[in-house]
């Protein structure tokens, strides 16, 4: 069953914007995350939700998005998130290089989580945290670590075999998006019986 969520799970950066999708959902994922492991346990992700139109909107406007498709800058309206999980680091808690490991597992549980629901996301590290550290008003002992995307997904997506070394994602004529991942036989670099 996991397979079929990890499977599923894309970075998606078209959404059916007219899906919303309810804080309850959200809060739901963000207690996945929170129940996530993290180093020495010391649990120092914070997080903002929002499924709320007007502040998708300003938080939209501080992300980058897509930067391999070059003639395509960011979704267009009705192709936008519904939904969005900032995740925080709480630096009077943790400061250490073992907090961008916590997010990374607290992003893909929130993921995993969203995929289970039919939903797609995408995590974006191209944000202009201090716009968006402003838009929230959040506290400076607040750092902005990741800002995850959601909503209904609104493209399809195919993963495709890396061909010439070439890991650039694309969009093909019809607007497919495809995804070159490495085979089995490229990442098990030896086996120990």
């Amino acid at each position: 069953m996991i397979e079929k969520f990890i499977k599923a799970n894309r970075s998606y950066r078209r959404f059916n914007q007219n899906k919303p999708i309810d804080s309850d959902m959200l809060k739901q994922f963000v207690n996945l995350a929170g129940h996530s492991a993290s180093a020495g346990n010391l649990q120092p992700l914070k997080y903002i939700i929002s499924s709320d139109t007007d502040l998708n909107e300003q938080i939209f406007s501080t992300l980058g998005w897509a930067a391999y498709l070059k003639d395509w800058k960011c979704p267009k309206e009705g192709e936008k998130p519904a939904a969005y999980i900032i995740i925080l680091l709480d630096t009077e808690i943790s400061n250490n290089k073992w907090s961008a490991y916590d997010c990374g597992i607290a992003s893909q549980s929130i993921l995993l989580a969203a995929a289970e629901k039919g939903l797609g996301g995408c995590m974006i590290g191209a944000v202009n945290k201090k716009r968006l550290a402003q838009i929230l008003n959040i506290k400076p002992h607040l750092e902005i670590m990741l800002v995850i995307a959601l909503g209904s997904p609104g493209e399809k997506i195919l993963i495709e075999t890396v061909k010439d070394n070439d890991i650039k994602y694309f969009r093909d004529k019809k607007g497919v998006h495809h995804v070159p991942k490495r085979g089995l036989e490229d990442i098990i670099i030896k086996v120990l019986d």
